[in-house]
């Protein structure tokens, strides 16, 4: 396991810590962003335009899909005063937060800002925190180890990027959002792994919040590879608890895959004001487990998704600005 970055307090090519100027400036802008309630990016191109000109450019620059680590920490920001952690996942928690527009201020930099119709309806702004009777399920909900994963890996328009937010840490302080690239891991891996993790022999099940309301097993995608690109450029469509393959030998290559990512690990132990965003494309992610107390100061993060291009037959297809259209109603178009 590669050495942690929860002690970095200046900026380096994966992180930045803001200055308390910085953050104040951060702090009135994203409060701006959240009473717009802005449809498409160009409703922010003035509050973009004065977010702080180094995080600017590192987040930019960051976009273009040339890290080999995957991630980009940011520390120090401002999380305004909060309610108690929720009990329960509601549509709209915080719709109005500061937090809500510094997410959408950061995924519109990096892309736009979107959700997904059939992912809890939509919704921009996901919480990520435990729910009674929930501690299990391998989702925003649970307490449990969640291993590596892409984001929504099942999905032709999967998020190029993913921004999680922390509002509280976990009570022990224990909790690490573990983050691990393909980059890295790709070195660990044999030829012929290489090789069978390429060929379109695996297919992965919908997550468990896309199929909340669907009757019977849940489906899957159609067969895919898992790694594609070459040197440097190297991307990964993976989640270790759904991506499958009736091949036996491929099977054997998925659990290589995953020892490797364990092997270039980095755990991040978010606090309060850290924002670690993902390159969903080059870097799986999860969490290490931790115990809830349901006390109402429970972990709680905030996540949100960008794509940086959406296809023009999915724009007609959206059902509100920046939701992408369900699947179901996409089946062949892709």
């Amino acid at each position: 396991m590669q050495e942690s970055v929860v002690h970095a307090t200046t900026t380096t090519r994966s992180g930045h810590r803001l200055s308390e100027t910085d953050a104040r400036k951060i702090w009135t802008l994203a409060l701006s962003a959240a009473a717009r309630k802005a449809e498409n990016v160009s409703d922010l191109s003035d509050l973009l335009l004065n977010m702080p000109s180094e995080l600017r450019s590192e987040l930019i620059d960051f976009s273009a899909g040339t890290s080999k680590q995957g991630f980009f920490l940011i520390r120090g920001l401002p999380v305004g005063e909060l309610p108690a952690t929720p009990l329960e996942h509601r549509a709209g928690e915080l719709a109005e937060h500061g937090s809500a527009g510094l997410l959408t201020l950061v995924a519109d930099l990096l892309g736009t800002l979107v959700g997904y119709e059939d992912e809890k309806d939509g919704t921009l702004i996901h919480e990520v925190h435990p729910v009674p009777g929930e501690e299990h399920r391998i989702e925003n909900s649970g307490s449990v180890a969640f291993d590596f994963h892409t984001e929504n890996v099942h999905h032709p328009l999967r998020p190029d990027f993913l921004g999680l937010l922390c509002l509280r840490q976990d009570h022990e302080g224990v909790a690490a959002t573990r983050v691990a690239s393909v980059r890295e891991a790709y070195a660990l891996l044999t030829d012929g792994q290489r090789d069978v993790l390429r060929t379109p022999v695996f297919k992965s099940a919908y997550p468990t919040s896309f199929s909340r309301n669907i009757a019977g097993p849940r489906p899957s995608s159609g067969l895919h590879p898992v790694l594609f690109g070459q040197e440097p450029d190297l991307f990964m469509r993976f989640n270790s608890h759904t991506t499958t393959s009736d091949d036996a030998v491929a099977s054997r290559a998925l659990r290589a895959l995953s020892e490797a990512l364990e092997e270039v690990c980095h755990e991040v132990v978010l606090a309060p004001g850290d924002l670690v965003v993902v390159d969903n494309h080059i870097a799986a992610h999860g969490r290490s487990a931790f115990t809830p107390r349901f006390d109402g100061t429970d972990r709680w993060l905030r996540r949100c998704y960008s794509l940086r291009s959406t296809p023009r037959w999915a724009e007609r297809m959206m059902p509100r600005p920046r939701v992408l259209p369900a699947l179901m109603k996409i089946t062949g178009v892709l």
